[in-house]
Formats: structure tokens, sequence, C-alpha cells
């Protein structure tokens, strides 16, 4: 089970945010490797010719369509690029990629140039080069290369496909397309070249080419008089509010939601005062829908440690690993390893060479979840003696680790006792963890449950630790986990508490901080430090550069002008 994240939370500017809404992004790890549309072949030869007419075009139309079924009408020549317009492009090949590749190093056995080469894409605005995409040769399979001579992938497609042409296209957008494509009518254009990676780059001549007028209406008019809000009804623990709110604004945050310039949005709600104000589901989601909001979960784990402290399960966050493990036991045993501490797992800063934001990094994520034991793979990594001691670095697997941790010194296990000192006094009811190889609830991310369910942990956190006139979470707790402990790298004015973010909105020329729950997808739990606000946005974009950068948006120019009130 693979819980992937999306960490990155940047402002775009407008006209590339509205590009980003059109794309997939490039999936973590390997790329799919999906069978070439193509019919029975002999071994070496191409699988079929294609017309004379057809062959070395890139062809483009708005549905899918099945090998032997192109008719003339179906190939666009003009193409309107909206909010939810597909886009699949069908390419014929003279020959099979191999026998191009044969070209460019005849002296090179058949294996090699299945290894070595690819496809190399390069895209055009206005009859300006944008940026050229290189296939990684493992992303096409060996047999693909040598028979196939049609090409069918979609570039958007919705729902989204999570195919390499999806990728491509993700590609182009974040590597200048976006800025190219502005709303109204430009040119697009697609070449296709060989390449072999010797390791020097080796270019081919342009074997397939496409061109296509496209007119870029990503900005739809909403007429906030036409939409209607969902009423809100009470919810346990949840008392309805009678606040205003400007409401043409929100009208307007669901129309764009609802026209998909907001993109796999489920669920917005917000709490004010802690009571509920607004409450709006989308894409089929319901109140009854339990939301997969990935490393949202990992904050569930601070939870937990702070009530374990509070009740003399833990000493302390300073506590250090060889407290609770036989270290002599693992790989690469070191002192920064020993004296790792739970402070160090939960402000990810701890000494091991694990980042998740480096696809190489031993200790990525992607390379644990195959693994039979998550805790073992954790402590067998090595420490990261080149990185700066004690700089932030993303490290999922360190949260397995502490919930590891905890399952081991509470009473019942985890599991059990989130249950009677979380949830129950919550009245949450309704939700489910996903597990580690071990059965231990997975703290990497995962835990689901209802919009609501979640703003009621959001204002918990609001109301500095208590529910019902109860310290659920002790306030020393609450008051360390909402300390900017560690700047994030790379990012301006954004920091990292007790495995909850932090960062600030700027609304009509004022601040607003907040500490928040992110994960992968667009989801999250706002709570907001010097207003009485809790806000959840839950989605599933996931693996999309939009994905983060929507909800900011959602943030700055919608929910929070029209909560905020008049001051």
């Amino acid at each position: 089970m693979a819980c992937f994240t999306h960490h990155a939370n940047p402002m775009i500017p407008m006209n590339t945010y509205r590009l980003l809404l059109a794309a997939v992004l490039l999936m973590r790890g390997p790329l799919p490797l999906p069978a070439w549309q193509v019919g029975p072949a002999q071994p070496g030869k191409p699988a079929r010719t294609v017309h004379p007419t057809h062959t070395g075009r890139v062809t483009f139309a708005a549905t899918d369509i099945p090998p032997g079924k192109h008719q003339p009408a179906d190939f666009l020549t003009a193409y309107a690029l909206t909010p939810r317009s597909q886009l699949y492009m069908t390419v014929f090949l003279g020959k099979p990629l191999l026998e191009h590749l044969r070209e460019l190093a005849p002296e090179r056995t058949a294996a090699a140039l299945d290894s070595l080469g690819s496809y190399q894409f390069t895209f055009y605005v206005d009859d300006q080069r944008v940026n050229v995409v290189n296939m990684p040769p493992g992303n096409v399979e060996t047999a693909t290369k040598r028979t196939e001579t049609i090409v069918r992938k979609p570039l958007i497609a919705r729902p989204r496909q999570r195919t390499w042409g999806e990728s491509i296209w993700n590609i182009f957008l974040m590597s200048g397309g976006q800025q190219a494509l502005t709303e109204g009518k430009h040119t697009f254009k697609l070449e296709i070249r060989p390449f072999l990676q010797l390791p020097q780059r080796i270019t081919g001549k342009v074997i397939a080419e496409g061109r296509l007028e496209m007119d870029v209406r990503l900005d739809p008019a909403i007429d906030p008089a036409t939409v209607q809000l969902q009423t809100p009804q009470p919810y346990a623990g949840l008392a309805v509010s009678h606040e205003k709110f400007d409401v043409n604004r929100i009208r307007a945050l669901k129309g764009n939601t609802d026209a998909y310039v907001f993109k796999d949005i489920a669920s917005v709600v917000v709490l004010k005062n802690g009571k509920l104000l607004i409450e709006e589901y989308f894409n089929g989601a319901d109140r009854n829908t339990l939301h997969d909001v990935r490393s949202v979960g990992k904050s569930f784990a601070s939870t937990a440690a702070g009530i374990a402290i509070g009740e003399g399960f833990l000493k302390s966050e300073n506590q250090s690993l060889k407290e609770f493990y036989n270290l002599k036991q693992f790989a690469n045993r070191s002192p920064q390893k020993d004296n790792c501490t739970l402070k160090d797992l939960l402000t990810m800063r701890a000494a091991f060479e694990g980042n998740d934001d480096e696809r190489e990094s031993a200790g990525n994520e992607e390379k644990m979840y195959p693994t039979a034991d998550w805790v073992k793979f954790t402590l067998d990594l090595p420490v990261d003696s080149p990185r700066p001691a004690g700089e932030w670095h993303y490290f999922t697997a360190g949260v397995v680790l502490l919930g590891d941790i905890l399952h081991r010194r509470v009473p019942g296990g985890l599991e059990q006792y989130t249950d009677r000192k979380l949830f129950a006094p919550l009245g949450i009811t309704q939700y489910k963890w996903q597990y580690t190889p071990q059965k231990v609830v997975n703290t990497a991310g995962g835990i689901r449950m209802n919009a609501l369910d979640f703003a009621k942990y959001g204002q918990l956190y609001q109301n500095g630790g208590k529910w019902n006139g109860k310290q659920l979470i002790p306030k020393a707790w609450v008051d360390k986990t909402f300390t900017r402990h560690e700047a994030v790298p790379g990012r301006k004015n954004e920091y990292y508490g007790y495995l909850f973010w932090n960062r600030t909105y700027q609304v009509n020329g004022r601040a607003y901080e907040t500490y928040y729950c992110s994960g992968n997808g667009g989801n999250k739990i706002f709570i907001f430090k010097d207003q009485p606000l809790v806000v959840v946005v839950t989605a599933r974009a996931f693996n999309t550069p939009y994905a983060h950068a929507q909800v900011d948006k959602m943030m700055e120019e919608y929910i929070l002008p029209a909560t905020l009130g008049k001051e």
C-alpha cells in the first residue's frame, strides 16, 4: 500500500494556475507501462502499417477513438481548451520505434537500443518552442518499441487515467506551457523524434508531428445568482451557525467548483466560533463520505503523542530512540541515530537519510512501502551526513517510527488508545485506519472519516485541546504543536510545528496565520491562530500540481474573504 504525498504548496500566478487545472501530474515513482493498442504481430515486425495519408502525423481528438475506427471528421483542426476538456492524441508511424533507433546507431544490438532509446516530444505554442520532454527509455515496453506503429494516449482525460501521455502534457504545462497558453487563440504543435542516451543524447529526425488551433477558455463566467448553497443541518457535536457571511462569494466558489475550475474537490466545511457555517459537497461526496486525506493522518500521530505524554506513557518528546529500540540489531548504527529524539520525528528534522522530496533518497517513502517491515526499513537507514544537522526534510518513515513507539507504549495499542482517548470523546464513530504490514495503524497517513468529523478534530485544537469541558489534549502540547519549530526550506514564511504545517494568508492587505494538516490531493484542515475559524477541504486531486495551489486560491479569494467579516 503506497500512501502518496504531495508537499509542494506554491502560490501560482493566475494564468499559470488555470492551465495547471488542465493537467495531470507526472506520478511519483515509475510511470505505468500499459500495453500498446496493436493487433497480433510476428516478432520483430510491425503489427500493421497505417494509411499513407496518415503516416508521420500526430492527430488530435476530443474523445478516445479505438484502433481502426478513425474517421477524418474525428481529427480536430480546432479545439477549445476548457476546464472540462479532454484531448487525445493518435500518432501514426511509418515503422516501429526500434527501426528509427537502429538508424541512429546501427552497430548497437536490438537489446541495447531497447534499453537506451525512447521518444522525444517537442512542444510549440504560436511557433515558439516551449519545451522538450524526453520519455525515459524504461517507460516504454520492449514489445512496444519493436512492433507498434500507432500510438494512442490521452493528453487530458476525465477522469484521469494516469498515463504517460497525461504526464508529458503536464510537464509541458509546468515547463512554460501554462505561460504560453494564455486565454484566447493559439497554435499548438507537437513534434516526435527518436533519441538514444549513449550517454550523450543522440536525437533523430521528426518521425511525426501535428498542429492544432487552440482556443483557451479556462475562465468561465459564473453567475452567483444561479448557484444554490446547501443549508447546513445540526451534526453530533456541532450546532449550526447563524452568523452572516458573503453568500455570493461562496456561491462563486461553488460555481467554479461545479464548473471544474477547481478540480477534484470533494467537500468544503467551515466552522466559525465552533459552529457549522458552511457545508458543501462535490463530485458525488456527501455527509457520510469517508475521505482519503493521505498525510493529514500524520497530524493524528502528533495528537496521540501529546495525549500519551500527558498520561505518562511517554516521558516527553525529548526521549531518544535508544530508549525504545535495541539499535545494535539494525544496520548503520551511529550516535546520531541513537540520540534521535521523538521531537526530531515530530518536527521532520531527524538525522536519517530519508527525504520524500528526493526520489533517490534511501529513505524515500516509496522505497518503504514495498518492504515487509516498515520499522526495520527505517531503523536500518544510514544517517544523512551531507545534509546540515537539524535541517528540515519531509520524512514519512519517521512518522511510521513514531506510530510504532506509541503502539508499543500505550495500553491496548495505538488503535484502541486513539479510539478511547480521542475519537469516542469527539463522537467520531465512523472512521477507517490503514495499517502497516505489522497491522499497526499507519501514521504515515490515510485515516478516513467524513468532513464534519475532520472539522471537529480541527475545532479541538482551536479550543486548546478541550471538548465539552474536558481536556482531551494537554494545553501545553497544543501550544508546543502550534509553534514554529522549523522553517521549511525553499518556501517563504512557511514553518513546521509538531506534524502540523504553518503559513500565513494575505487577504485585503491583512495577514491571517494558520496551522494546518495537509495531505496529497489538496486535503487540508486549517486552524486559524487569531480568528475563530476552522476550515476543512477534502479533495481527490492526487499527484497533481494544482492540488495544493487551488486550495490556496480558494482560501485567499473566496473562503477567507467571505467568512472573516468586516473589521
